[in-house]
């Protein structure tokens, strides 16, 4: 499902026309990437953690070459899903099969 999509699904689960769907969307992601930029972690409670990990500077090699690099330090966004979320997937994909 790419964005437009569940934009559409949005808007028809909250009954509302997909433009206002469409920028409510934006805003949630908006909020999320705000957050993450200020070092901020978000909990959705039932659903998951919004969150920045850091990666320290490290030694790698390029796989052409053999040659060694430095790889420098990085933050990384990770989304951690919580127990009711996982719960839900696990019946979804029971149900398929």
């Amino acid at each position: 499902m790419n964005k437009t999509e569940f934009t559409k699904k949005v808007a028809e689960k909250a009954g509302i026309e997909v433009k206002a769907a469409d920028a409510s969307v934006k805003a949630a992601i908006a909020v999320i990437e705000e957050a993450l930029r200020n070092g901020e972690k978000v909990q959705i409670t039932g659903f998951g953690t919004f969150d920045v990990r850091k990666r320290p500077a490290r030694k790698g090699k390029n796989p052409r070459t053999g040659e060694e690099i430095k790889i420098k330090a990085s933050k990384s966004p990770v989304f951690k899903a919580g127990q009711a979320l996982k719960n839900e997937a696990n019946k979804r994909a029971t149900k398929k099969k």
